[in-house]
Parts: C-alpha cells; structure tokens; sequence
C-alpha cells in the first residue's frame, strides 16, 4: 500500500495540526493509501531543532508522499521510497539545500500564498501602528503622561494609509494579499517581481521589475519585503537603498530577515531618518537579546508569527494538500510545485 507521511505537530502551540485536520486529510485524500499522521512532536519552527524522531524516521523509511514543516536532511535520507514532498511553509531554503532533492527527481510543492491573508493583515496593523503614532501613545502611557501635543510633531508623523505610496517588493501570493488591503483603504500601491509579465495584481497601480527598485524606493512611504529569498534578493535592502527612502518612511518586512540589511535598518531608525519598521523575520532567529531592536519604540517586533491563524490556516493547509494529494495520484500539474533552479 502507498504511504504518505503527516508529520505536522508542531512543538509550536500556534502552528500545530489539530486532529480535526488530520481526519480531514483522512477522509478527503484519495482511497488506497496507508495514512500515517506522526504523534511525536515536530521541532521545525521553535529555532532550535534537534533533528527527527525515531518514529519520523521510522515510519519515512516506506513514505511515497510526505507532509510537514519543510524535511530535515535526515529524513530525507532515510526516505528511500519518496516521491514527493509537501512542506506547510512557504519558504524553500532549507530542503534546496539537500543536494539529492534539489538535483534528484522528487517533487517539491510549498505553502506559498497559504499565509497571505494573516499577514496581509499584520503587515497593515503595523504599518497602522506607526501611522497613527501609537508607539507614542504606548509611550505616553508608560509616563502617565497626557500630551496632545506629541501626536503633531515631525517625530510623530501621524498620517492615514490613504495618502502612502506603498511599495511591495513580491508580487506574489503574498504581496498580492498585502497590497491588496493597503489599496482597499486608499493607498497607492506599486510593486516589483522578477517577471513583470505574470501579470498586476488587483488594488496594485503598476508592478514593475527588480531593476526598478532603486527608483521606487525614491517614492515610496512604505516599503515591504514579499520575496522570496534567493542570490537575487539577498540584502535586496542594503544601507545604499535605505537612504534612497524618503525621510519619515516605514520599512516592513515579513519574508527572510536576510533581505534587509539589519545593522544598516538599525543606524536608520536610531538615527530618526525612518519613522520605524515592522519586523516579523530577522536575520538570526531567534532575534538575540542584545539586539538593538528590542528597544527601539518605533519598532513593531514579532517572533515570526505573522502568518499564524489557528482555524483559517489549517482550513487553507488541508485544502492545498488534499488537492494537490488528488492531483498527483491523476498525474495532474502541482499547486506550487518549486522551480529548483530558481528557488521557489
């Protein structure tokens, strides 16, 4: 019988499957597969992870089909019979770093678009945070302080989202969601991808190509990284292209911590020139305690959790797998299949 291994419960109480969604897949994947949902705990997506279990490790060794957060090497290995690999998350960094994946014949299909909405929706709230000054407010506070006055200064900078220029950088799944809630309350959105050609995405004013970033970043208030990461991308946000920004713009990022250079962010912001950040990734995760960013008022800092939304999440996860699970028992093209050679 051919196995397909689910190995999603994540040490991470925000990101681990809930049975409910394990049944699904039971009950909606195509018949005739032995279904083996890991009971072991997966430490993926807590920043310290110490490898597979015995009973992952096990149970792979048959597996033509596997499920999880990305696949650690090892698995991988001991995974003499897969064919395809699921990962929950949209990134692909760590599994094209296996060489007999990324050279070998076994599929490789991710999240990507899957996390749009949740982030969509942090990136806003942060960007909103800034915008109507409530780090001041939140600073305020802390004095017992009542001063009207601070909310007009040049500091402050309170202003609405319909008057930003926001400029996202990936017009992917993601970016699409995230300009599309900036567009919707009024701001003009443009944005940047490596291939013009596939298209603008509703709510975006014009999407132009990477060679163009140096120019946007010139009009943009709000600049947000979507891209995924490759040699293309890398440092895409370096000290150069942050003081191209505007005085007073925000930088948002939700991809890889490794667009951005975040020394260069740091002396930005410290330095008053930004009027802050909103930083969900960093380029070492966990963000070390010395980290300049934990104390900068202006910045809205998260543990990577952007995409977290416990019961919409799994709805969009379940239905991807199954879908693409039908698909390639059919022979049918691949939701998200990842070009190797480019990354993603």
């Amino acid at each position: 019988m051919r196995r397909v291994v689910i190995d999603l419960r994540s040490t991470s109480a925000a990101f681990r499957l809930p049975d409910a969604a394990a049944e699904r897949m039971r009950v909606e994947g195509p018949s005739g597969w032995d279904v083996v949902v890991i009971g072991e705990d997966n430490d993926a997506l807590d920043g310290a992870p110490h490898g597979p279990g015995p009973e992952a490790l096990a149970c792979v060794a048959e597996a033509e089909v596997y499920f999880g957060w990305g696949m650690p090497a090892p698995l991988f290995h001991a995974a003499q019979q897969l064919r395809w690999v699921q990962s929950a998350l949209a990134g692909t960094g760590a599994l094209l770093a296996i060489p007999e994946l990324r050279d070998g014949p076994c599929l490789f299909t991710n999240a990507a678009g899957i996390y749009g909405p949740p982030i969509g929706e942090h990136v806003l709230a942060g960007v909103l945070h800034l915008t109507r000054a409530l780090d001041v407010a939140d600073a305020l506070r802390a004095e017992r302080r009542w001063d009207q006055a601070a909310f007009g200064t040049a500091a402050s900078r309170v202003r609405e989202i319909g008057e930003l220029r926001v400029l996202v950088v990936g017009t992917g799944g993601l970016g699409a969601e995230i300009g599309a809630r900036f567009a919707a309350l009024g701001a003009e959105v443009t944005g940047l991808r490596r291939t013009p050609s596939k298209g603008r995405p509703p709510g975006f004013t014009r999407v132009s190509g990477l060679d163009r970033l140096d120019e946007e970043l010139r009009l943009s208030d709000v600049v947000v990284l979507a891209a995924a990461l490759t040699d293309e991308t890398r440092n895409v946000l370096d000290a150069r292209r942050l003081a191209l920004l505007p005085a007073g713009a925000i930088v948002a990022n939700v991809s890889r911590g490794t667009l951005v250079d975040e020394e260069a962010l740091i002396e930005a912001l410290v330095s008053g020139r930004l009027r802050g950040a909103v930083l969900d990734v960093f380029a070492r995760e966990p963000l070390a305690s010395e980290s300049p960013l934990w104390q900068l008022r202006q910045v809205v800092l998260t543990p990577h959790v952007s995409g977290v939304s416990p019961r919409r999440l799994w709805d969009r996860l379940t239905a991807l797998f199954v879908s693409n699970w039908h698909a390639y028992v059919d022979g049918r093209p691949l939701r998200n299949l990842v070009d190797k050679a480019i990354g993603y």
